[in-house]
């Protein structure tokens, strides 16, 4: 099954982000290459793609995992999490209507 796994990020996250990213990408290169990442990226601060000095709010994460206690682990071992950028992690099943 699906879960979307729903991060806000704390204030002023930007320098924990950037040092933690290689391995939340490592991580989620990983659920790619097993063909379990529906889509992932963050919430730009700003209206821009690219929203510099701004940041990031939070993270989308959209994967299949067996259960929502496999995916609540997982999401609770990300880097960032170490890192101390999310403030708060939710995990929902997610049930994907479209596109076809």
């Amino acid at each position: 099954m699906l879960y979307a796994i729903i991060s806000e990020d704390v204030t002023s996250s930007l320098d924990k982000r950037m040092s933690a990213r290689p391995a939340h990408i490592a991580r989620l290169q990983e659920l790619q290459n097993i063909g379990k990442l529906i889509l992932a990226g963050p919430h730009p601060a700003v209206d821009a793609e690219n929203p510099g000095e701004a940041g990031f709010t939070g993270s989308l994460i959209v994967a299949e995992f067996d259960n929502l206690l496999a995916a609540e682990q997982w999401a609770n071992t990300d880097p960032y999490i170490d890192a101390g950028v999310y403030a708060n992690v939710t995990v929902k099943p997610f049930k994907k209507a479209f596109p076809q």
